[in-house]
Protein backbone atom coordinates (compact mmCIF):
# COMPACT_ATOMS: atom_id res chain seq x y z
CA UNK A 1 0.00 0.00 0.00
CA UNK A 2 1.11 3.34 -1.05
CA UNK A 3 1.80 6.33 1.22
CA UNK A 4 -1.44 8.17 -0.49
CA UNK A 5 -3.64 5.18 -0.19
CA UNK A 6 -2.62 4.71 3.31
CA UNK A 7 -3.00 8.83 4.31
CA UNK A 8 -6.78 8.00 3.21
CA UNK A 9 -7.29 5.41 4.58
CA UNK A 10 -6.10 6.89 7.98
CA UNK A 11 -8.76 10.00 6.88
CA UNK A 12 -11.47 7.74 6.38
CA UNK A 13 -11.40 6.41 10.31
CA UNK A 14 -11.33 9.52 11.63
CA UNK A 15 -15.46 10.13 13.35
CA UNK A 16 -15.81 13.48 11.91
CA UNK A 17 -19.09 14.40 13.54
CA UNK A 18 -17.81 13.79 16.54
CA UNK A 19 -14.67 15.48 15.98
CA UNK A 20 -17.15 18.27 14.94
CA UNK A 21 -19.30 18.44 17.96
CA UNK A 22 -15.89 17.94 20.28
CA UNK A 23 -14.77 21.48 18.67
CA UNK A 24 -18.25 22.88 18.70
CA UNK A 25 -18.80 21.84 22.51
CA UNK A 26 -15.23 23.15 23.45
CA UNK A 27 -15.50 26.53 21.56
CA UNK A 28 -19.61 26.87 23.02
CA UNK A 29 -18.87 25.88 26.64
CA UNK A 30 -15.65 28.15 26.76
CA UNK A 31 -17.68 30.97 25.35
CA UNK A 32 -20.56 30.28 27.46
CA UNK A 33 -18.80 29.81 30.59
CA UNK A 34 -16.27 32.67 30.34
CA UNK A 35 -18.50 35.52 29.16
CA UNK A 36 -21.24 34.27 31.42
CA UNK A 37 -18.63 34.50 34.23
CA UNK A 38 -17.68 38.17 33.57
CA UNK A 39 -21.54 39.14 33.02
CA UNK A 40 -22.50 38.17 35.81
CA UNK A 41 -19.63 40.18 37.55
CA UNK A 42 -20.85 43.27 35.54
CA UNK A 43 -24.11 42.66 36.73
CA UNK A 44 -23.78 42.63 40.69
CA UNK A 45 -21.51 46.24 39.16
CA UNK A 46 -24.91 47.47 37.44
CA UNK A 47 -26.84 46.70 40.17
CA UNK A 48 -24.84 48.07 42.91
CA UNK A 49 -24.29 51.33 41.62
CA UNK A 50 -27.73 52.12 39.57
CA UNK A 51 -30.57 49.98 41.14
CA UNK A 52 -29.59 49.48 44.93
CA UNK A 53 -27.47 51.30 47.11
CA UNK A 54 -28.29 49.07 50.39
CA UNK A 55 -25.88 45.95 50.31
CA UNK A 56 -28.71 44.42 52.13
CA UNK A 57 -30.88 44.25 48.93
CA UNK A 58 -28.58 42.91 46.83
CA UNK A 59 -26.92 40.31 49.09
CA UNK A 60 -28.59 37.34 48.13
CA UNK A 61 -28.17 38.19 44.86
CA UNK A 62 -24.12 38.41 45.15
CA UNK A 63 -24.22 35.06 46.95
CA UNK A 64 -26.33 33.47 44.11
CA UNK A 65 -23.88 34.91 41.69
CA UNK A 66 -21.13 33.55 43.52
CA UNK A 67 -22.68 30.13 43.58
CA UNK A 68 -23.27 30.42 39.90
CA UNK A 69 -19.96 31.01 39.29
CA UNK A 70 -18.28 27.99 40.93
CA UNK A 71 -21.13 25.76 38.90
CA UNK A 72 -19.76 27.67 36.10
CA UNK A 73 -16.07 26.34 36.68
CA UNK A 74 -17.38 22.55 37.35
CA UNK A 75 -19.56 23.11 34.03
CA UNK A 76 -16.68 23.63 31.71
CA UNK A 77 -14.42 21.35 33.60
CA UNK A 78 -17.46 18.40 33.34
CA UNK A 79 -17.76 19.08 29.89
CA UNK A 80 -13.80 19.66 28.54
CA UNK A 81 -13.51 16.10 30.11
CA UNK A 82 -16.87 14.35 28.62
CA UNK A 83 -16.55 15.71 25.61
CA UNK A 84 -12.94 14.12 25.03
CA UNK A 85 -14.01 10.60 26.27
CA UNK A 86 -16.75 11.26 23.25
CA UNK A 87 -14.06 11.94 20.95
CA UNK A 88 -12.46 8.44 22.14
CA UNK A 89 -15.53 6.76 22.01
CA UNK A 90 -16.22 8.06 18.32
CA UNK A 91 -12.60 6.56 16.99
CA UNK A 92 -13.12 3.10 18.65
CA UNK A 93 -16.34 2.79 17.28
CA UNK A 94 -16.61 4.54 14.29
CA UNK A 95 -17.46 1.90 11.30
CA UNK A 96 -14.37 3.23 9.14
CA UNK A 97 -11.86 1.22 11.68
CA UNK A 98 -12.99 -1.57 10.62
CA UNK A 99 -11.63 -1.19 7.26
CA UNK A 100 -8.22 0.35 8.87
CA UNK A 101 -7.48 -2.01 11.40
CA UNK A 102 -8.83 -5.46 9.53
CA UNK A 103 -10.74 -8.21 12.10
CA UNK A 104 -12.57 -5.17 14.10
CA UNK A 105 -15.08 -7.40 16.75
CA UNK A 106 -17.20 -5.36 18.99
CA UNK A 107 -17.39 -6.26 22.93
CA UNK A 108 -20.19 -6.32 25.37
CA UNK A 109 -18.48 -3.99 27.11
CA UNK A 110 -18.13 -1.41 24.47
CA UNK A 111 -21.83 -2.45 23.73
CA UNK A 112 -22.95 -1.73 27.17
CA UNK A 113 -20.66 1.95 27.17
CA UNK A 114 -22.15 3.22 24.00
CA UNK A 115 -25.79 2.87 25.44
CA UNK A 116 -24.63 4.40 28.67
CA UNK A 117 -23.46 7.34 26.30
CA UNK A 118 -26.30 7.13 24.57
CA UNK A 119 -28.42 7.90 27.96
CA UNK A 120 -25.89 10.40 29.77
CA UNK A 121 -25.84 12.12 26.62
CA UNK A 122 -29.71 12.34 26.43
CA UNK A 123 -30.03 13.98 29.73
CA UNK A 124 -27.31 16.21 29.37
CA UNK A 125 -28.82 17.67 26.09
CA UNK A 126 -32.46 18.16 27.87
CA UNK A 127 -30.36 19.49 31.21
CA UNK A 128 -28.61 22.14 28.40
CA UNK A 129 -32.69 22.85 26.68
CA UNK A 130 -32.87 24.10 30.38
CA UNK A 131 -29.26 26.03 30.39
CA UNK A 132 -30.23 27.55 26.64
CA UNK A 133 -33.43 28.79 27.59
CA UNK A 134 -32.46 30.41 31.26
CA UNK A 135 -29.41 32.15 29.64
CA UNK A 136 -32.24 33.65 27.22
CA UNK A 137 -33.58 35.65 30.51
CA UNK A 138 -30.76 38.18 30.82
CA UNK A 139 -30.54 38.76 27.25
CA UNK A 140 -34.30 39.41 27.09
CA UNK A 141 -33.96 41.78 30.63
CA UNK A 142 -31.07 43.66 28.87
CA UNK A 143 -33.11 43.98 25.62
CA UNK A 144 -35.94 45.39 26.73
CA UNK A 145 -34.02 47.83 28.88
CA UNK A 146 -31.89 49.13 25.66
CA UNK A 147 -35.49 49.24 23.81
CA UNK A 148 -37.03 51.27 26.44
CA UNK A 149 -33.98 53.91 26.50
CA UNK A 150 -34.22 53.91 22.63
CA UNK A 151 -38.25 54.70 23.10
CA UNK A 152 -37.27 57.84 25.56
CA UNK A 153 -34.79 58.93 22.99
CA UNK A 154 -37.16 59.24 20.25
CA UNK A 155 -39.91 60.37 22.41
CA UNK A 156 -37.99 63.05 24.50
CA UNK A 157 -37.85 65.90 22.06
CA UNK A 158 -41.83 65.45 21.74
CA UNK A 159 -43.59 64.27 24.91
CA UNK A 160 -43.22 64.94 28.33
CA UNK A 161 -43.48 62.81 31.78
CA UNK A 162 -40.71 60.55 30.55
CA UNK A 163 -39.54 59.16 33.74
CA UNK A 164 -42.66 57.03 33.62
CA UNK A 165 -40.97 55.15 31.44
CA UNK A 166 -38.93 52.97 33.85
CA UNK A 167 -36.73 50.01 33.81
CA UNK A 168 -37.62 47.84 37.34
CA UNK A 169 -34.85 45.39 38.43
CA UNK A 170 -37.62 44.21 41.33
CA UNK A 171 -40.21 42.85 39.04
CA UNK A 172 -37.91 40.62 37.13
CA UNK A 173 -36.88 38.89 40.34
CA UNK A 174 -33.30 40.50 40.63
CA UNK A 175 -33.76 42.29 43.83
CA UNK A 176 -36.64 42.49 46.53
CA UNK A 177 -39.63 44.65 46.16
CA UNK A 178 -38.77 46.47 49.42
CA UNK A 179 -35.48 47.21 47.63
CA UNK A 180 -34.75 50.82 46.87
CA UNK A 181 -35.02 52.67 44.09
CA UNK A 182 -35.10 49.14 42.48
CA UNK A 183 -35.53 51.18 39.10
CA UNK A 184 -34.35 53.29 36.68
CA UNK A 185 -36.54 55.97 34.95
CA UNK A 186 -36.24 58.67 32.48
CA UNK A 187 -33.43 60.14 31.01
CA UNK A 188 -31.27 58.67 33.96
CA UNK A 189 -31.96 55.13 32.44
CA UNK A 190 -30.73 56.38 29.06
CA UNK A 191 -27.51 57.55 30.92
CA UNK A 192 -27.68 54.22 32.51
CA UNK A 193 -27.69 52.37 28.57
CA UNK A 194 -25.10 54.57 26.91
CA UNK A 195 -22.23 53.46 29.40
CA UNK A 196 -19.65 51.11 28.89
CA UNK A 197 -21.31 49.03 31.71
CA UNK A 198 -24.18 48.13 30.31
CA UNK A 199 -23.02 47.81 26.65
CA UNK A 200 -20.21 45.27 27.86
CA UNK A 201 -22.70 43.58 29.86
CA UNK A 202 -25.48 42.79 27.47
CA UNK A 203 -22.50 41.86 24.63
CA UNK A 204 -21.21 39.18 27.16
CA UNK A 205 -24.79 38.26 27.79
CA UNK A 206 -25.25 37.13 24.07
CA UNK A 207 -22.01 35.74 23.77
CA UNK A 208 -23.33 33.60 26.86
CA UNK A 209 -26.37 32.85 24.95
CA UNK A 210 -24.89 32.03 21.75
CA UNK A 211 -21.95 29.88 23.13
CA UNK A 212 -25.68 27.67 25.64
CA UNK A 213 -26.43 27.40 21.40
CA UNK A 214 -23.44 25.72 20.02
CA UNK A 215 -23.25 23.53 22.95
CA UNK A 216 -26.89 22.17 22.81
CA UNK A 217 -26.03 21.81 19.20
CA UNK A 218 -23.26 19.81 19.55
CA UNK A 219 -24.69 17.78 21.94
CA UNK A 220 -27.33 16.92 19.21
CA UNK A 221 -24.84 15.83 17.12
CA UNK A 222 -22.95 13.69 20.00
CA UNK A 223 -26.63 11.91 20.29
CA UNK A 224 -27.01 11.50 16.79
CA UNK A 225 -23.36 10.20 16.49
CA UNK A 226 -23.62 7.82 19.47
CA UNK A 227 -26.97 6.39 18.23
CA UNK A 228 -25.14 5.47 14.78
CA UNK A 229 -21.97 3.81 16.76
CA UNK A 230 -24.28 2.07 19.05
CA UNK A 231 -25.92 0.93 15.70
CA UNK A 232 -23.04 -0.12 14.26
CA UNK A 233 -21.87 -2.08 17.00
CA UNK A 234 -24.31 -4.02 17.29
CA UNK A 235 -24.88 -5.03 13.95
CA UNK A 236 -21.18 -6.00 14.01
CA UNK A 237 -22.12 -8.28 16.85
CA UNK A 238 -24.15 -10.40 15.05
CA UNK A 239 -21.44 -10.60 11.94
CA UNK A 240 -18.60 -11.36 14.26
CA UNK A 241 -18.13 -13.09 17.63
CA UNK A 242 -18.40 -11.12 21.24
CA UNK A 243 -15.63 -11.14 23.25
CA UNK A 244 -15.33 -10.08 26.89
CA UNK A 245 -13.81 -7.10 28.15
Amino acid sequence: MGCYECCVKCLGGIPYASLFATLLCFSGVALFCGCGHQALTETERLIETYFSRNLQDYNSLAYIIVYFQYIIYGTASFFFLYCIILLAEGFYTTSAIKETIGNFRSTLCGRCLSTMFIAVTYLLAVIWLLVFAFAALPVYIFYNMSSTCQTITILSETSSGLNQLCVDARQYGVLPWNATPGKVCGMTLVAVCKTKEFDVTFDLYIAAFAGAGATLVALLTYMMSTTYNFAVLKFLGRQGICTRC
